[in-house]
């Protein structure tokens, strides 16, 4: 098989030349992706309305801390943060600072324009109409250039929702970066996509194999942990198994975020992960956490200054690792311009 008979989607398992290599220098790096979006009800159904964007001062404090801490932030922000004039503002000085990057991030549901029914299901954007999924891309990176003065080069769909379109859509739309394949995760059953069985590390996507995917990081951990993924859905089919073999400490799948993991599990898949080969440890969370009552994970001052205590312990064992944080110029930097076998083909 050659590279015409892949279409580079995002849902598919890309061929063994489509593995990116990174340049030697880069060595093994992490990098940090805030989703960047409105603040509303998880709990409740999707809406058009009954959001804001306030959050703005817990934004801000963690922008001075992961500053202070070296690492620059790239914050894929989605319609409602980018048309609001206090969010882009602060945000716009943050790049022009260079202390930040600035992404997109596509809420289909508060995402012009609105011509779908919101639904569970329309709220993966790679799963609406291609006409849809395209004319909300282009409202948002139209939004996006109003505001920040260029095109955003890096995107995440929120929810991970990206479909068979997706990368194609992408790479017309000038996108050189996309970070939405949450690798070992599957949403098949909400309507979703299927992450299982693709990479950890990044590869080339998209018919023009111009759009570079990096995957988010997810690690097995515990003494079954080379079962991998197949062991992994095996528990998961039998009823309690899973949760068993979390509590033991025999076998866990552990992302990397600070929402909902502590510490130890998240030091544990760093160490993994490290040992599987990924040359970038993608973390993520999400924008309203910073500030108590918007999200689960934090709901109080308390938990807010968990939040960044999680942070310094992180940052303590990367260190020792000798794991450095990256920009997003830092890795595409160190993205080959063209791939090889794009060459011969």
């Amino acid at each position: 098989m050659n590279s015409s008979d892949h279409d580079g989607s995002l849902l598919r398992r890309p061929l063994a030349q489509d593995m990116v290599t990174l340049a030697p220098d880069f060595g093994t790096r992490f990098m940090l992706f805030v989703d960047t979006e409105e603040e509303f009800d998880w709990s409740a159904p999707f809406s058009r309305h009954g959001h804001g964007v306030t959050a703005l001062d817990g934004m801000a404090l963690g922008q001075a801390y992961f500053t202070s801490a070296g690492v620059k932030p790239i914050y894929v922000a989605d319609y409602p943060v980018v048309d609001n004039d206090a969010a882009a503002g602060m945000m716009a000085q943050w790049v022009a600072d260079g202390m930040a990057d600035v992404g997109a991030h596509l809420h289909p549901w508060v995402n012009p324009p609105h011509v779908e029914e919101v639904t569970e299901a329309n709220s993966y954007a790679g799963f609406l109409p291609e006409a849809v999924e395209r004319a909300k891309l282009e409202a948002l990176c139209h939004r996006i250039t109003e505001r920040f003065g260029r095109r955003p080069a890096a995107y995440r769909a929120g929810r991970y929702g990206v479909g068979h379109n997706s990368a194609r859509l992408l790479e017309k739309a000038g996108f050189r970066l996309d970070s939405s394949v949450r690798s070992r995760f599957d949403y098949s059953a909400q309507h979703g996509p299927d992450f299982r069985g693709l990479p950890l590390n990044p590869y080339w996507a998209g018919p023009e194999r111009a759009l570079v995917e990096l995957p988010l990081s997810t690690a097995f951990v515990g003494m079954l942990r080379s079962g991998g993924e197949r062991l992994y859905q095996k528990a998961q089919s039998v009823g309690r198994i899973a949760g068993g073999l979390a509590r033991t400490g025999l076998f866990s799948r552990v992302p990397l975020t600070p929402e909902g993991v502590p510490v130890r599990d998240a030091i544990s898949a760093i160490d993994a992960l490290i040992e599987e080969g990924a040359a970038v440890l993608n973390f993520s969370f999400h924008s309203p956490t910073l500030e108590p009552g918007h999200t689960p994970y934090v709901r109080s001052a308390k938990d807010q200054a968990a939040f960044f205590m999680w942070w310094d312990k992180i940052f303590d064992h990367l260190a020792r690792r000798d794991v450095k944080a990256a920009s997003l110029d830092q890795f595409l930097e160190a993205v080959p311009v063209r791939r090889q076998a794009c060459q011969a083909a």
